[in-house]
């Protein structure tokens, strides 16, 4: 009976602790391709894990900094521009102000005038 309960309780702690792990890998990948400006590694890469930059935005930090302070920091233009495009008008206007990029703040003001 022991042996049963052994057996559950660290099935039960394997599979809590894996997530967190691959939410890690996740924010690291998207960190590693924003700081390249790497659109469409970026592109594919959300497509194959079914992620959708509004979804995941929130929970990203790259040194920091959310993904599009980031991208503004490392002038990342292409990747920056497309993080604009795909996040709501909300979001973009509230970190407008956040944006270092003058490229990257000229699109956004675009975005949220829109």
């Amino acid at each position: 009976m022991k042996s049963i309960i052994a057996v559950i309780t660290f099935s039960l702690l394997s599979v809590t602790f894996a997530p967190k792990a691959e939410a890690s890998n996740v924010a690291q990948n998207l960190c590693d391709y924003v700081s390249h400006d790497n659109k469409s590694k970026l592109r594919s890469y959300l497509k194959s894990n079914k992620l959708k930059i509004r979804k995941v935005f929130g929970g990203v930090s790259c040194n920091g900094k959310n993904l599009l302070e980031f991208a503004a920091e490392r002038n990342a233009t292409k990747t920056g521009a497309m993080i604009i495009g795909k996040l709501s008008k909300k979001v973009v206007a509230s970190n407008l102000v956040s944006i270092s990029s003058s490229e990257l703040a000229l699109i956004a003001e675009k975005r949220v005038s829109s």
